[in-house]
């Protein structure tokens, strides 16, 4: 198991964001942690801790020159999602993105589209290529959400579709978005479906608050799933996990 860092970019800083909150205006919005320090900084201190495959999320508009800054870093060394298009996906390659990050670019009224799929796949390379399959739990099963996790569509998560999809790309990026941002632990049912259907690499994000989680997703994972810490780390103003104890984690992992 991999420990996979991450940058939010929110208008263009750092920040810790409830995933679930991000629709509507600002009164709804609630941030755990804005930073007073660059991207750059982040990107800096992963690249000497030697942490690659990272994920640089942008979270909506306002946020390019901050990932531009942060990819400056490390070429070669982190990923880039938010809003990534066929019409953009070179210009992030070019940038310095290892792979990008997509989600609701290849779905279209809920449905997952396979003509923009296979065409980003074309372009770009499938090994350069992240699914983030974010989901939700809803009646009978996990459904991917997209439109910064805020629409549901009609993908429901399932060994069948994570075995024709894996044919699209290099790795899948999974946030649980029912925990994501709270540190109320992480969700095993989700995790434990993963753990037995996932075919590519694959990293599970959402409710990480202590090395015990961090534990739990070795184990149960099967040493297959690879984990990214948000809200509970203490270098974007967690209380839970100390980064150098979780670093320490990773190189015993």
């Amino acid at each position: 198991m991999r420990f996979r860092p991450c940058i939010d970019l929110h208008q263009g800083r750092v920040k810790q964001i409830v995933g679930s909150t991000l629709a509507g205006d600002q009164a709804t919005l609630h941030t755990n942690f804005s930073s007073e320090l660059p991207p750059s900084h982040y990107a800096h201190m992963y690249r000497r801790d030697n942490l690659p495959g990272g994920h640089i999320i942008m979270l909506g508009p306002g946020n390019g020159a901050a990932a531009g800054e942060a990819l400056s870093v490390w070429p070669g060394g982190m990923q880039v999602g938010g809003g990534i298009t066929g019409d953009n996906a070179l210009f992030w390659l070019d940038q310095g993105a290892s792979h990008l990050i997509v989600t609701s670019h290849v779905f279209h009224d809920g449905l997952l589209d396979k003509e923009r799929l296979t065409n980003l796949t074309r372009l770009v390379g499938k090994e350069r290529l992240v699914l983030d399959l974010s989901c939700r739990w809803r009646e009978d099963g996990y459904y991917v959400v997209t439109d910064r996790w805020q629409k549901f569509t009609r993908l429901r998560i399932s060994p069948a579709v994570l075995e024709e999809l894996a044919a699209f790309c290099d790795e899948f990026l999974i946030h649980a978005v029912d925990v994501e941002g709270k540190c109320m632990g992480i969700d095993t049912r989700l995790l434990e479906l993963l753990a037995t259907s996932v075919p590519v690499p694959t990293t599970y994000a959402g409710g990480v608050s202590s090395l015990a989680d961090l534990e739990h997703i070795r184990t149960s994972g099967k040493g297959r799933i690879d984990v990214t810490v948000g809200s509970a780390l203490d270098i974007i103003g967690g209380s839970g996990l100390r980064y150098q104890d979780v670093v320490a984690y990773h190189a015993r992992s």
